[in-house]
């Protein structure tokens, strides 16, 4: 069907629409334009104040909407229940610090745990080295096996005095660890030179002859607090203290020692030496298995008394016929097939093996190059870590092996 020009008259319906500069007129009326603005504001204060409303009734004013006398005890328990307005009293900025001088240490966050391997805390493993060239290998070889985690390791060595090729087999030994890509090598190496002037030669009877006990000791109480005082930084929990001559020795020695949670930890220090058997009919080697460390032992009453009559300078030397302390020896106790847990308090410790929480180091407790009680060395650790009120213990039946020195002939 057509529609007729009768329908639908374009011309006529432009006519009867209001001229565009009327409208114009009136949309450009200053009354118009203030009610458009007046409607605008009304919108915009509206919503700012529904929202701003609801952000405080959800995070500042919780509870009903009425007022606290109109409540019942349970809403008035609620409310009074929910979480407190936080106020800020005497805000300020946080200080920004950007010189590259200033360095933070935080050592609140460094504990020794029982759980040092979940919590990942860090070991440093100290060795004083003097003419050890001949047992570097054997050292390195038992660390390598130790099954504390080893990125978990830091390695530190004291050289001194020495007069072999302990510097360069020391070094190379190092750079044979730490090349490998496996997990063998360890965190870091640290490698401290400095000499003492000793003058005590290292053949056996003058290593362990007893007139120079007093000055090995001493000499000796001076190189490792020089190694610890180098090597220990903010984040070690742990300081175990390693001999080089040791034979043998449990590879989870760590995670065995730091389980005990003790202050100060030493193991029994026995030696195989081997010797034909007079009971066998066909001449087989027997193990005596022999006594080596006497410098871990319990005070006596004799002890005491002969400490108290001696001048104050005098370093007591244990394990020697010149002087009768009637010390409880750890050496003579225990035996390796028993449980390996017992402990057992102790006044004096030898250094061929020692557990330290680090600190017990920082506390200032390290090992006098003088007499400290009549005792040095690591003997003068244990009188001085016990008398600052750390707990100094043993292992009579968790046994580490030491090369046999055959100085000392009532070992066997």
């Amino acid at each position: 069907m057509l529609l007729s020009t009768d329908a639908v008259d374009w011309k006529a319906a432009r006519a009867r629409l209001p001229p565009s500069r009327v409208v114009w007129n009136f949309v450009t009326r200053t009354r118009f334009l203030l009610a458009v603005a007046l409607v605008g504001v009304i919108i915009l204060i509206w919503d700012g104040v529904s929202g701003t409303a609801g952000d405080i009734q959800r995070f500042y004013c919780y509870g009903p909407g009425k007022s606290p006398m109109q409540m019942s005890s349970n809403e008035q328990a609620d409310w009074a229940g929910h979480q407190q307005t936080p106020l800020i009293f005497n805000h300020h900025a946080p200080i920004e610090i950007n010189s590259t001088t200033i360095q933070r240490i935080d050592l609140n966050p460094i504990e020794s745990t029982p759980k040092a391997v979940t919590n990942e805390e860090r070991v440093l493993i100290l060795t004083p080295l003097r003419n050890a060239a001949p047992y570097i290998e054997q050292h390195f070889d038992l660390l390598s096996q130790l099954t504390y985690p080893h990125h978990l390791i830091d390695l530190a060595f004291l050289v001194g005095d020495s007069s072999d090729d302990t510097l360069a087999v020391l070094a190379m030994e190092l750079d044979r660890v730490q090349s490998r890509s496996d997990r063998i090598s360890f965190h870091s190496a640290t490698i401290v030179e400095k000499d003492f002037g000793a003058a005590v030669g290292m053949n056996v009877e003058d290593r362990h002859g007893f007139k120079a006990q007093g000055p090995r000791r001493k000499l000796m109480g001076k190189a490792r607090n020089y190694l610890l005082s180098s090597a220990l930084k903010p984040e070690h929990a742990w300081v175990y203290w390693r001999d080089v001559d040791i034979k043998d020795s449990p590879a989870k020695i760590i995670e065995d020692f730091v389980a005990h949670d003790r202050d100060v930890l030493v193991p029994n220090v026995w030696f195989h030496r081997y010797k034909p058997d007079p009971d066998d009919r066909y001449g087989r080697l027997r193990d005596i298995e022999g006594r080596f460390d006497y410098n871990s032992w319990q005070e006596s009453d004799t002890g005491r008394r002969l400490a108290a009559s001696l001048d104050r300078d005098v370093v007591l030397a244990e394990g020697y016929k010149e002087y009768e302390t009637e010390r409880t020896y750890m050496a003579k106790m225990g035996d390796w097939r028993d449980n390996k847990d017992v402990e057992i308090p102790l006044d004096g410790i030898g250094g061929v093996n020692i557990l330290v929480k680090a600190d017990v180091h920082r506390s200032g407790i390290n090992f006098p190059c003088y007499a400290f009680e009549n005792q040095a060395e690591t003997e003068g650790f244990a009188k001085m870590a016990k008398r600052a009120g750390y707990g100094v213990f043993g292992l009579p039946n968790y046994v580490v092996w030491h090369i046999d020195t055959e100085e000392k002939p009532g070992n066997a």
